[in-house]
């Protein structure tokens, strides 16, 4: 079994909405986590716009509680997965070095717009585009180095 982390500022909206997306697409082969880089919603629910999103695209936040990113987080996962590139660097930059081949962009080569302070229609479309990604990420295996 996969184990994913999707990491975002701060796990208010764009990484729970990617980890329930992961989660149903890969179902059984994938356990998926999210996280954020700050604490500021530490505990508290997804925003409202974006458990709308996902409620359109008949996925449940409802649940979801917002977590800090640790070392620990870093460690568990097999792929790590930043949904823009300053959570990226963040997160190279907070890495003891030796997770930094599991770190990588959610979408190859472009952010993820954070829509935080947006409207809802930009919440709608934020979850359509990390939605679209999933299948960059399931099934797919980490490359071998050698």
């Amino acid at each position: 079994m996969r184990k994913l982390l999707t990491v975002c500022l701060g796990n208010y909206c764009r990484s729970p909405f990617a980890q329930v997306a992961l989660t149903r697409s890969g179902g059984a082969a994938v356990t998926v986590r999210s996280a954020g880089l700050i604490g500021k919603w530490q505990d508290h629910p997804a925003n409202p716009f974006m458990v709308n999103a996902a409620q359109r695209l008949g996925l449940d936040l409802t649940h979801h509680r917002g977590q800090q990113i640790s070392l620990e987080d870093l460690d568990w996962a097999d792929d790590v997965l930043a949904m823009d590139a300053s959570v990226l660097d963040t997160l190279h930059a907070i890495d003891d070095g030796h997770n930094a081949h599991k770190l990588r962009l959610y979408l190859p080569g472009r952010d993820v717009p954070d829509p935080i302070g947006q409207d809802e229609n930009t919440f709608n479309n934020c979850a359509v585009v990390i939605e679209a990604g999933t299948a960059l990420h399931i099934g797919r295996r980490r490359p071998q180095s050698g």
